[in-house]
């Protein structure tokens, strides 16, 4: 761990791949740079993911166009870091089941492709052969992104921790924050840190974070859990990155296994319940997988803003910024928000109009923000 600072220009708090990547982008930008984790790095969020970085996101082009940008970052990411990532192309494949869904991907298809999204519709026939393991009676048609890549989430956050250290920046583990002052004292068990910035970049813990200085940030902590089966009987060579638009069940290949997930249990619904339901859904949409056991894999707390987009951005009248609310889509937009926020501390124009991602957009928060 290093030294204990008592100034900086900035203060990230949080050590997970957005926190890491804003402080390298802050700090490879000349900006003095202290990031606060109250863990280890990449012990939060970022750690319970399925490793997959993709581009399209049904419904939000927005996000689409952060995750182009991210992804050609990473294509770069080994030049730049020194860290390979391994990336794997294996797709990404979203099965629609009602007409609505196709309709609805038809009108924001033209919007995707304006954000230089890779995605096409195409036949259940034609999803059967991308998912050798789908039942095609079982969907109408889908939408298909050949831009989805399997990667290690671990050694992204290690090597944006690893380049901003690099550059400049100190990265101070266990080390929770316990108050934000107005005047920019960030309050530790170890020592109060003056920065004439403070970024909010904690993930799930962001809202908690945020109301240290008197700032509400509309984030919730939900939970997760990712469960992997035992091996197939005959594990398929191939298999893209899968998501069933009606129920959410997702899986993908994981060694001689298959990764799934479907979010959680209902607010009145128990554990086995959601297990019964999930391995149904399972079976039904992919009978090569029914009656297959599934077993915990890994769990952890979902970051999650009220309409599903980041939230990145400024307090209007004070140096406090924030990158939190990526449900589930940080480590999809990591380098992006890390340029957006870098470029925001230095009152330039972001790469994209920031406005459509500023907490300003919820009215019943603004204010608060104020």
């Amino acid at each position: 761990m290093s030294a204990h600072p008592t100034r900086t220009d900035t203060l990230v708090i949080g050590g997970g791949v957005i926190g890491t990547s804003i402080a390298c982008h802050l700090a490879e930008a000349g900006v003095g740079t202290v990031l606060l984790e109250r863990g280890t790095i990449g012990s939060g969020s970022s750690a319970a993911t399925a490793g997959v970085v993709r581009t399209y996101f049904p419904g939000s082009p927005l996000t689409g166009s952060l995750a182009v940008r991210s992804l050609a970052a990473y294509h770069s990411f080994a030049d730049r870091t020194g860290t390979p990532l391994g990336l794997e192309r294996v797709g990404f494949l979203v099965l629609f089941t009602e007409e609505r869904q196709v309709e609805d991907f038809r009108r924001e298809h033209a919007a995707q492709r304006a954000a230089r999204v890779k995605v096409e519709l195409v036949t259940a026939a034609e999803a059967a052969r991308l998912n050798p393991l789908l039942d095609e009676r079982s969907v109408l048609a889908a939408a298909w992104s050949p831009e989805a890549y399997a990667c290690d989430p671990a050694a992204i956050v290690r090597g944006y921790a690893a380049a901003a250290q690099e550059a400049g920046a100190v990265l101070l583990t266990d080390t929770p924050v316990t108050g934000i002052d107005p005047d920019g004292r960030v309050r530790t068990p170890t020592g109060d840190i003056l920065a004439e910035s403070v970024v909010c970049a904690a993930g799930p813990w962001s809202t908690a974070v945020a109301a240290l200085g008197d700032v509400h940030l509309p984030v919730s902590a939900d939970p997760i859990e990712l469960l992997l089966t035992d091996p197939p009987d005959t594990p398929p060579a191939t298999l893209p990155m899968t998501l069933h638009a009606d129920s959410g069940l997702r899986i993908r290949a994981w060694r001689d296994r298959v990764l799934v997930g479907m979010g959680r249990p209902g607010p009145d619904e128990s554990r086995q319940a959601w297990l019964g339901r999930l391995s149904r859904l399972l079976g039904t949409v992919y009978p090569a997988l029914d009656g297959i056991r599934v077993h915990r894999g890994w769990s952890g707390a979902l970051e999650a803003s009220p309409d599903g987009g980041a939230l990145i951005g400024r307090h209007p009248s004070r140096p406090f910024f924030y990158a939190a609310g990526f449900s589930g889509q940080g480590l999809c937009q990591a380098p992006a928000a890390g340029e957006i926020v870098r470029d925001l501390l230095a009152g330039k124009q972001p790469w994209t109009d920031p406005a459509g991602l500023s907490a300003d957009r919820f009215p019943a928060v603004a204010p608060s923000l104020r």
